[in-house]
């Protein structure tokens, strides 16, 4: 009997096969070397481990919060001109409206901050506040996206994604990237602001809730025995190593696998990982846990620091959910909302700087504050405001941020920024220089390109990088 060959290309199938099962084989013996989370080099030294981010859905007025305007009340009720065409996203545009709260300036650096922030202006020698931020869209769900993707469009990988892609996770038993929805409701687009895009799966957000299990139906049956569902996995793993080894480039399945471990792993570790009960009543006091106003927003940010805690890599807390008066999006009644949605969340933001600085994590923990646009100058219905995509204010804390600083302005009446204009891109590039990853190395294949959370630009914001 002749002896047959295999050809090249049989040869580089079988090769591979063999890798892919044996990598499956290490997953399901949960060997962390071989999990697409498993911690990744930095490009260079890092100065962050792990972002937190705080996400005001509906768009924060910027002039009534952290970018006073006394032009506002000078000429109040008239018609805002030399700006140039203003473009409202719900028509009925009134004259220009001061805010109806007081500022005051705060810390060694003079920051100015408005009675909606009492908390968090005690802050402000931590805090590098950018106030001359504009993006492309005034519509909710493409600037929502722009400023979680960098893109406009749905189907892109979320910021969350690109961090967990280059670094991993720091735990196993956890998932990298976790998001905290408002009771309310999701903000408008829905999963792909905490999407994969073109990703494999593994490095999607997973959705926690702050009450009760952290995931739905993460628990098994109750006749569904530790024992019996790990010969379960077992045999569900040997099936899967057969096609893996005949599909070897079936990275889809290859996630799949590694959902289905992580979350057997998770039924122990989510849990105990959530587990505020815990904490002292002075940490929950601090989060604002004891008022029915702060508590859920509380509940999230204490959630967060346990995460970070423990390796997790991207958390996302959004505050505001559903449409209108239950998110931050102001086009009634501006009082109303934003005393409402300031109030929610003052507290247990300021907690959670003071929470991870007495815990040593602050340094090594990146917190942004931000929402998706900021609200125009002018009045909408006597008493609201419109949507601003041309100027508005966010801030960073921690994770090497130099914190006391103040950059760039928006016009005379905060509609657009005038001076040291920042862009999504080059937020999006500085949160991964301070994670160690430089912007235009970062990169994922696709479509025969090599794509950038910052797509073909970005400048980091040096004056904010201590």
């Amino acid at each position: 009997m002749s002896k047959r060959f295999l050809s090249r290309r049989e040869l580089l199938s079988q090769a591979g096969g063999g890798i892919g099962a044996l990598a499956l084989a290490d997953i399901m013996k949960g060997a962390p070397a071989k999990s697409a989370l498993s911690p990744h080099a930095p490009h260079f030294e890092a100065k962050a481990k792990a972002v937190i981010s705080i996400f005001c859905y509906g768009g924060v007025s910027h002039v009534d919060t952290f970018d006073p305007k006394p032009e506002l009340l000078r000429r109040q009720g008239e018609v805002m001109t030399g700006v140039g065409n203003v473009v409202v996203a719900q028509g009925t545009p009134g004259g220009m409206m001061p805010s109806p709260w007081e500022f005051k300036k705060y810390g060694q650096c003079g920051m100015d901050v408005s009675s909606l922030f009492p908390h968090v202006a005690k802050k402000a020698d931590e805090i590098a506040l950018i106030r001359s931020m504009h993006c492309i869209s005034n519509d909710h769900a493409p600037a929502l996206y722009q400023m979680n993707t960098g893109f406009i469009q749905a189907g892109y990988p979320s910021m969350g994604s690109w961090i967990t892609y280059g670094l991993g996770t720091e735990n196993e038993n956890l998932p990298g990237f976790v998001v905290f929805t408002d009771p309310r409701g999701g903000p408008i687009g829905g999963a792909p602001n905490w999407g994969n895009g073109f990703m494999p799966a593994a490095y999607q957000g997973t959705p926690f809730r702050s009450q009760g299990d952290p995931i739905v139906d993460l628990k098994p049956p109750a006749d569904m025995t530790p024992e019996r569902q790990r010969r379960w996995l077992d045999l569900l793993g040997k099936m899967n190593a057969e096609h893996l080894a005949k599909n070897p480039n079936d990275y889809e399945l290859t996630a799949r696998i590694e959902s289905y471990e992580l979350a057997f792993r998770m039924q122990s570790y989510a849990t105990d990982a959530v587990d505020i009960n815990k904490e002292s009543e002075a940490t929950r006091k601090l989060y604002g846990l004891d008022e029915k106003l702060t508590e859920y927003v509380g509940r999230q940010c204490l959630m967060a620091r346990r995460l970070v805690e423990r390796g997790v890599r991207f958390v996302q807390i959004y505050s505001g959910g559903g449409n209108f008066q239950e998110s931050w999006d102001a086009h009634w009644d501006l009082k109303e909302n934003h005393e409402q949605h300031c109030g929610e969340t003052d507290k247990p933001i300021a907690g959670l700087l003071s929470d991870l600085k007495a815990h040593g994590l602050l340094d090594s923990t990146l917190v942004i504050w931000h929402g998706e646009f900021g609200r125009m100058p002018i009045s909408q219905r006597m008493t609201g405001r419109d949507h601003n995509p041309l100027g508005f204010s966010i801030w960073l804390a921690g994770g090497g941020i130099k914190g006391g600083q103040i950059v760039g302005a928006t016009d005379q009446y905060g509609y657009a920024a005038a001076e040291n204009k920042k862009s999504v891109n080059d937020v999006h590039a500085t949160i991964l220089h301070q994670l160690g990853l430089n912007h235009e190395k970062l990169t994922y294949p696709q479509n025969g390109r090599q794509m950038r959370l910052t797509d073909v630009s970005g400048e980091l914001i040096k004056e904010i990088i201590a």
